[in-house]
C-alpha cells in the first residue's frame, strides 16, 4: 500500500472542523446582533435602573427595620434582595425571551434571517446566548451599583472576615440570580416559538410569571393545607418551581440553614446534606436545557410566517 492510499486524518476530519467553525460563527453572529439590539432597547435600561433603585431601597428598608441609619450591611441586604430578585428577574427574562422569535416573525425579520446560510438551531442558540449576555450585563450592573454604594457607606473595616463573608454571600446571590434569569429566558424562548404573535407570547410570559410567583409560597401553602401533603411531596413540589429552588438555595447560603422555609427545607437539608447544592444545581440545569431543547424542536417544525 502506497502512501497516497493511506487515509490522512487531517483530511478526514477537515469537513467536520469546518462545519463546527461555521456553526459557531453563525451562533456568535446572531448573539452579537441580539446583544447589540438588547443594549440599545429601552426595556433593558428600564429594568436595570428599576432593579438598581429598588435594590438600594431594600438596603434602606433593611436598616430602618433594625432602627439603624443609612445603608444596611452586606449580609442583611443580601437577604432583602432575594424577594426583589424573585419578582423582577423572572419577569425580565421571560419578556426578553418571549419577544425573540415571535417579534421577528411579526416584523418579517425571521424570514430574512432564515434566508441566510444559517440553520434554525443556530439562530435559536444565537438568540439565547445574546439575550443571556444582555441579562447578565443588566443584572451585574444592578448589583454592582448596589454593592458599590454599600461599600461606600459601610462602617468599620470592610476587610474583616465578617465583611468578607457578607461580600461572598452577595456574590453567590449574583450567581444564583444569573441561573434563575437564564432558566426563565429559556422558558420565554420556548413560549416565543409556540406563539404566532408577539403580544400573545408576552401575555403568556406574564401569565407564566404570575403562576410561578404565586406557586412559590401561596401555592405550596394551599396545597399542603388542602391535600395534607407529606414533607417528601412538599419538598418535591418545591423542586419543580425554579423560583422556589432559587429561594431555598439563596436563603440556605445566606443563613447557613433552611429552617426559615419550614419542614420542607429541614427535610431537604437532613436528607441530602451537603449534596443538596448539587440537587439545586441539577434542577436549574434542567430548567435551562430542557425548554431550550424543546424550543429547538418546535422551531424546526414551525412555519416562518
Amino acid at each position: 500500500m502506497t502512501a497516497s492510499q493511506l487515509i490522512n486524518p487531517v483530511t478526514l476530519f477537515q469537513p467536520t472542523t469546518r462545519a463546527t467553525r461555521s456553526c459557531l460563527a453563525n451562533v456568535v453572529s446572531i448573539a452579537r446582533r441580539e446583544l447589540r439590539d438588547a443594549l440599545r432597547s429601552r426595556w433593558l435600561l428600564l429594568y436595570t435602573l428599576a432593579f438598581a433603585a429598588l435594590g438600594l431601597g431594600v438596603s434602606y428598608a433593611s436598616a430602618a427595620s433594625v432602627g439603624g441609619a443609612g445603608m444596611a450591611g452586606f449580609g442583611r441586604t443580601t437577604a432583602g434582595l432575594i424577594n426583589l430578585v424573585l419578582l423582577i428577574v423572572p419577569l425580565m427574562a421571560l419578556i426578553a425571551g418571549a419577544g425573540s422569535i415571535a417579534g421577528d416573525r411579526e416584523r418579517g425579520m425571521l424570514a430574512f434571517l432564515l434566508a441566510q446560510p444559517i440553520s434554525r438551531s443556530e439562530l435559536l442558540l444565537g438568540k439565547f446566548v445574546g439575550l443571556a449576555l444582555a441579562l447578565t450585563t443588566s443584572i451585574a450592573f444592578g448589583f454592582a451599583v448596589c454593592a458599590g454604594v454599600l461599600a461606600w457607606q459601610q462602617s468599620g473595616d470592610v476587610t474583616s472576615s465578617g465583611s468578607a463573608l457578607k461580600v461572598g454571600g452577595l456574590l453567590l446571590l449574583v450567581a444564583l440570580t444569573l441561573l434563575l434569569a437564564w432558566s426563565m429566558l429559556s422558558v420565554g424562548i420556548l413560549l416565543s416559538t409556540l406563539a404566532r404573535r408577539a403580544n400573545v407570547a408576552n401575555g403568556t410570559a406574564i401569565f407564566t410569571w404570575l403562576a410561578l410567583v404565586i406557586a412559590t409560597d401561596l401555592g405550596l401553602m394551599a396545597a399542603t393545607m388542602t391535600f395534607k401533603l407529606s414533607i417528601e411531596r412538599l419538598f418535591a413540589l418545591a423542586l419543580i418551581n425554579p423560583l422556589q429552588v432559587f429561594k431555598m438555595w439563596s436563603l440556605g447560603a445566606v443563613d447557613a440553614s433552611l429552617d426559615v422555609l419550614g419542614p420542607a427545607g429541614l427535610y431537604g437539608q437532613q436528607t441530602y446534606g451537603s449534596s443538596l447544592t448539587w440537587v439545586f444545581g441539577g434542577v436549574f440545569l434542567v430548567w435551562i436545557l430542557l425548554p431550550l431543547a424543546l424550543a429547538i424542536v418546535v422551531f424546526r417544525r414551525s412555519s416562518i410566517s
